[in-house]
């Protein structure tokens, strides 16, 4: 089942006649706390937190079943329910130790994370697309974490050639909840299929994959579409390889709004709640 974050408001109006009429007004469930909400009530502090509120346990996984391994990481708690799931992919000559800060972060967070490697280090987007959709087929029905994510519940997230694969991989499963592609290389230029709330990182003084570049990309997502652009003050190309609270307090958000339909992070984006280390932003709010 596919679900999308729309939190509408209806009420419901029954009439019952005995001796009298009694009209009653019924919320309707979606007027209710996300069942997917997972751990406190945020603040600004609690999504630029270097730890989140869950503790962490993390597992490695050989190489095979399409892609070249990697580290799970996941909340210890169990007492919650199950968690969304994130597969993220470093970039072109790239290993997951170099962005391997994300794993625990987000994890912490309330979310079971795999960071792979690829089967080579210079992967095109195309087949790093294939790698993040088939380690979500591993963690969910294969990894020895799999009774603790929600199949249904899942998002891809990539650095420059990863980035290009976790667009390709929203544009081929519509069923995912949530693509983020930092400095992402994504050679076709066009989201005009892209169907999944999708997030893009540009880099203000990034060479290789130019924010001109990527603010056309932006631009062929469908208005239909939920998405946003940050362009991240004075950063290069690799900006992602340094544990980065600019990024933490924004991702996080993107990925508790449609992968857990929680309406409480809707606060740090719409309106965007710092604009400190950010040059540019543009989205489609009211995300929600």
């Amino acid at each position: 089942m596919v679900h999308r974050t729309r939190f509408r408001r209806t009420l419901a109006a029954s009439a019952i006649a005995l001796a009298a009429l009694v009209a009653t007004a019924v919320p309707s469930p979606a007027s209710a706390a996300s069942p997917y909400e997972r751990g406190p009530n945020p603040t600004a502090a609690s999504v630029a937190a270097t730890t989140g509120p869950f503790a962490t346990a993390s597992v490695s996984v050989a190489r095979g079943n399409g892609f070249g391994g990697g580290v799970i990481y996941y909340p210890t708690d169990t007492s919650q329910g199950t968690f969304g799931g994130v597969a993220i992919s470093p970039g072109l000559n790239g290993t997951w130790p170099g962005i391997a800060w994300l794993g625990p972060r987000l994890a912490s967070q309330g979310f079971v994370v795999f960071g792979i490697e690829t089967n080579n280090l210079n992967d095109s987007p195309v087949s790093r697309g294939t790698q993040l959709l088939a380690a979500l087929d591993y963690l969910t029905r294969s990894s020895t974490v799999r009774t603790r994510v929600d199949g249904n519940r899942l998002a891809v997230i990539g650095h420059s050639m990863g980035g290009g694969g976790a667009l390709d991989a929203a544009l081929r499963r519509p069923a995912l909840q949530a693509a983020i592609g930092n400095a992402p290389h994504l050679p076709s230029g066009s989201l005009a299929n892209d169907r999944v709330p999708t997030l893009i990182y540009a880099m203000q003084n990034d060479t290789l994959v130019p924010p001109s570049r990527l603010t056309s990309l932006y631009n062929t997502i469908p208005s239909t579409t939920e998405r946003a652009y940050i362009e991240v003050t004075g950063a290069g190309h690799n900006y992602i390889g340094q544990p980065s609270t600019v990024l933490a307090r924004t991702m996080i958000p993107w990925l508790k709004i449609f992968v857990d339909d929680d309406a409480r992070y809707s606060q740090f984006l719409c309106p965007l709640n710092s604009t400190s280390g950010i040059s540019q932003y543009r989205n489609s709010c009211p995300l929600i």
